[in-house]
């Protein structure tokens, strides 16, 4: 198992939780997202390593922006 925190920007309440919670979590073989709303910050555990451009897909198809990577 691979655990990632990748920085999240836009993300305000619940229902951004939920929102990047789902796309990220669609991405095959991740096994769980755990979100950070007060941080911005999203740690995904996963098979193997996630390519950041699956990542930042996920979570632009949820409304937010991925930072940094």
């Amino acid at each position: 198992m691979v655990s990632t925190t990748y920085q999240v920007q836009g993300m305000t309440c619940g229902h951004c939780v939920n929102a990047v919670s789902t796309e990220i979590g669609a991405i095959e073989g991740v096994k769980d997202v755990q979100v950070d709303l007060a941080a911005g910050r999203v740690t995904v555990t996963s098979d193997q390593p996630l390519s950041d451009d699956a990542v930042r897909a996920a979570v632009d198809e949820a409304g937010y922006e991925l930072a940094g990577a």
